[in-house]
């Protein structure tokens, strides 16, 4: 079993870190609000620290998923970051959903440090990180990512190395603009069967069951209907995945002109207070047309 330290204790971290515990690893963690890190520490029976450099000190895995670039930047790097504190030769995997730009740039950051770097961003939502059910894509040295997945296993049902560094962000940005236009086109579906006025329940059923299935099909159809969004994952979350994916198909020359598009009506959901509903509130936008 693997001495291991997890930053970031959020609505994916959280349950990922109990993961790694009941996996057998040692296990300890860091959150910007401490007093999260403790309570988790005390649920689940690992350690807590004040620091990601103190958290990260011995450890031979630091997994990482936090916010954004920026508070990815700051678990890493500087005085109190977990590069500080990690021994030549332990390896640092981000969870996170960031840019290509701050990988790279922590990926050199890293191996300056003598430290492997993978960038490993997850899908499955929060359901899928507290069933330990999470798809993850990796980037980085595969040397690496070989050590580094048997422990990833302890949350994952699908992890698998994509290719260099910058290759899981790039896999992962393939993954936010396919469910942008999935929820865009459940959302009418669904809203068109409300005007027709069917059963919505009856006609999923039946077309869940066909081409037109999918796991947002599956697991929101029941709370679109019933106009539930407080979970699952946020909009200002999405947009930010989003404004990562048109940033870079600008950078590979990609046309993503449904991806833009869904990402402009998310900014409407936002404007209805929604920032902190999940993805498939895009129906709400429908409803409030009329």
């Amino acid at each position: 079993m693997a001495k291991c330290t997890f930053l970031g204790l959020g609505v994916m971290g959280f349950p990922m870190a109990a993961h790694l515990v009941k996996a057998g690893h040692e296990v300890t963690v860091y959150n910007r609000t401490l007093r999260k890190a403790q309570a988790w520490a005390e649920e689940n029976g690992g350690k807590s620290a004040n620091t990601p450099r103190d958290a990260a000190q011995g450890a031979e895995f630091v997994f990482a998923c936090v916010g954004n670039d920026d508070d990815l930047r700051s678990v890493c790097l500087g005085e109190t970051g977990a590069f500080a504190g990690m021994d030549s030769g332990a390896v640092f995997v981000d969870h996170t959903t960031v840019s290509a730009k701050v990988t790279a740039e922590l990926y050199k950051a890293a191996d300056t440090a003598q430290i492997s770097f993978v960038d490993a961003p997850i899908s499955g939502g929060q359901a899928g990180a507290e069933n330990g059910a999470l798809s993850i894509m990796c980037g980085g040295d595969e040397d690496a990512y070989a050590r580094a997945e048997p422990v990833m296993a302890a949350y994952s049902k699908m992890c698998r190395h994509i290719g260099e560094s910058g290759a899981g962000q790039m896999t992962k940005m393939c993954n936010q603009i396919a469910i942008a236009g999935l929820v865009q086109g459940l959302s009418e579906a669904l809203h068109f069967a409300e005007k027709a006025g069917l059963d919505g329940r009856a006609v999923v059923e039946v077309i869940s069951q066909g081409a037109a299935g999918s796991w947002q099909m599956a697991n929101r159809y029941e709370t679109m209907l019933d106009d539930q969004f407080e979970h699952g994952f946020a909009v200002d979350w999405m947009r930010k995945d989003l404004g990562i994916c048109l940033d870079a198909s600008d950078e590979v020359g990609a046309s993503l002109p449904v991806t833009a598009l869904v990402d402009q009506f998310y900014k409407d959901v936002q404007k209805l207070g929604g920032g902190r509903w999940d993805t498939s509130s895009l129906i709400k936008r429908l409803r409030a047309m009329g």
